[in-house]
């Protein structure tokens, strides 16, 4: 990457994806940089495709987030993959809100022949839309894809267990409300003591230990959450190579974190 150039825009705090993208780029001997947007929109000042037009005249790539989060579903897989092998053979189970975690998981799920069962509350499903992409994909791969409102049913018998903040960031002010929704969602010993023996736990981070999941799951064997949180700079490096290093040249600027 000697010569390459990153820049990274977030309107919301981060950790994992930009640390692990900063560490991701300067090891492969590029250049990252921040542009702090979580006082104001990225198009506060000016309009998106003006922005655009002046980044792709300086930099090389462009790190966003959107409504998905393809970086960490595919950390995800690769987590599951070394700690099962064949993921056509696997069956994850993700239980709480049916944010961008939830959609990524579903459609990386559907890329690679996967299962997956999606358990929320009513009125907090993923994206229809994003669903019916899914389910498409799934189509020509054998996936399997099933959404419901029961998490016990969602959990049972399957290798791995995963599941978010009930309240994603910018959704503070429903979190008493959420909490209250989501309490049958909790991942306590009871949940996982559904899944098979050898169940993995997986959470994206930052959790709210005693809310969405209890320290007792979060510190167990089976939590594989710093394994996942590792594997967001394998996963990203090796994205960063695709799009400007490697053999596949891909006509694509920017990487959707």
């Amino acid at each position: 990457m000697a010569g390459k150039q990153m820049v990274m825009f977030f309107e919301k705090p981060s950790l994992r994806t930009r640390l692990t993208f900063e560490a991701g780029m300067t090891s492969l001997g590029g250049t990252a940089m921040f542009v702090d947007q979580s006082k104001s929109r990225l198009d506060a000042r000016e309009t998106l495709s003006d922005i655009a037009h002046n980044l792709e005249r300086w930099v090389d790539v462009i790190v966003l987030r959107d409504l998905e989060h393809p970086c960490q579903a595919l950390a995800d897989y690769f987590t599951l993959q070394e700690r099962f092998g064949d993921l056509r053979k696997i069956t994850l189970a993700y239980v709480g809100d049916g944010n961008n975690v939830a959609h990524s998981l579903m459609l990386t799920c559907a890329c690679i022949g996967s299962s997956i069962r999606i358990a929320t509350p009513k009125g907090y499903a993923p994206n229809p839309q994003i669903v019916a992409d899914a389910r498409k994909i799934a189509k020509e791969t054998g996936a399997q894809i099933e959404l419901l409102t029961d998490p016990r049913a969602a959990v049972a018998g399957v290798d791995a267990v995963y599941t978010d903040a009930w309240a994603s960031m910018g959704q503070e002010h429903e979190a008493a409300q959420r909490a209250e929704i989501f309490q049958s969602y909790q991942v306590n010993r009871q949940l996982m003591a559904e899944a098979a023996s050898h169940a993995a736990f997986m959470h994206c981070l930052p959790a709210h230990r005693g809310e969405e999941v209890t320290d007792e799951v979060m510190d167990s064997d089976n939590s594989v959450i710093f394994e996942q949180a590792e594997n967001r700079l394998h996963v990203q490096k090796s994205i960063l190579y695709l799009l400007l290093g490697g053999a596949v040249r891909l006509p694509v600027r920017s990487a959707h974190a």
